[in-house]
């Protein structure tokens, strides 16, 4: 190999490489142009080549180690500045993204909100007039400790909040994750467990109304229920879109339209993991917490509701009108 004619031929791409990183190294990452971008890959790899060779082919300590800095520059740039991105773009996404897509599907989550609170309608209905339905939906063991000792059963968390917290999200976390691959049932598991937990909760709420136990109850549900039970009803949504894709595709193919559904969906998904990852901690260790007043809970469930409802409702400057 004619080293000479290899180092005059390869130069003009080390030193064109070396002035965009420059460049980035001064003004930021957002200072190129897409093109440039492109480019800047492009020569990351080109060089990169170029040092295996130069060791390959014992070119010299001057030249790798310049060929080395170079490619050393360029990967803390492409690789770091991608990870960056990322970063960026996950805070995009939550701070403008998530109340977005929540706005554009709200019919979906409405739906899915109105099914819940059906459910727990007719469980509050059929438990006041037949005692005996509260057996078919709640546990032996919670009715046995609300009816028999004037209890509620919340109690057993302290002590254990770690592992509590942890259990409530998992839970959490699977019976959301249902409700959204409810959708490829053509959303009827999606309605099932919409109803079927909003009968559960209707059924306990008239349990404990029932033996003088509401007040103590809901303040120890709304700190946590106050994300908890939204980022239900998001799931919900997300299961029902996918369902009106397959059953209703409308102008689009059916195809088409899972495709554009379903990352409707996964975009409410992941803002789903947080709030149930919040809402277990809460539930894990303020809600059961007896050394904190009922009212504090109360406000901070309400507290909490609000600011959900202001995030979800808030618009950039560039969103839809």
């Amino acid at each position: 190999m004619n080293i000479q004619r290899w180092i005059a031929r390869r130069e003009p791409n080390w030193q064109r490489l070396d002035s965009l990183l420059r460049q980035i190294e001064k003004k930021g990452l957002k200072s190129l142009t897409a093109k440039e971008i492109r480019e800047l890959a492009s020569l990351y790899r080109s060089v990169a080549a170029d040092l295996a060779r130069a060791r390959t082919q014992n070119l010299g300590n001057t030249i790798i180690q310049n060929l080395q800095t170079l490619t050393t520059r360029a990967y803390t740039q492409v690789y770091q500045g991608s990870r960056r991105q990322e970063w960026l773009g996950a805070v995009k996404f939550y701070r403008w993204g998530l109340p977005a897509i929540v706005r554009q599907t709200f019919p979906y989550i409405a739906f899915a909100t109105a099914l819940f609170l059906l459910g727990g309608i007719v469980a509050w209905w059929y438990a006041w007039q037949d005692p005996t339905f509260i057996s078919l939906i709640v546990p032996p063991t919670i009715i046995s400790k609300v009816r028999d000792d004037g209890e509620l059963w919340m109690g057993s968390i302290v002590g254990v909040e770690p592992l509590a917290s942890s259990g409530i999200t998992i839970n959490n976390l699977r019976v959301s994750f249902g409700a959204v691959a409810g959708g490829i049932t053509a959303g009827a598991f999606t309605v099932y467990l919409m109803i079927f937990n909003g009968l559960l909760i209707g059924a306990v709420a008239t349990l404990v109304g029932q033996n003088s136990l509401a007040y103590p109850f809901w303040a120890f549900v709304l700190p946590h229920g106050s994300l908890e039970l939204p980022a239900i009803f998001l799931a919900g949504g997300a299961g029902l879109l996918i369902g009106k894709a397959i059953l209703f595709p409308g102008k689009y193919r059916r195809l088409d339209a899972i495709k554009l559904h379903g990352s409707q969906a996964v975009q409410l998904v992941f803002g789903i993991v947080p709030m149930l990852i919040i809402a277990g901690v809460i539930e894990g260790f303020f809600s059961p917490n007896p050394s904190i007043p009922d009212p504090i809970k109360y406000l901070t469930g309400l507290g909490l509701f609000i600011l959900l409802i202001l995030y979800f409702g808030q618009k950039s400057a560039n969103s839809e009108q």
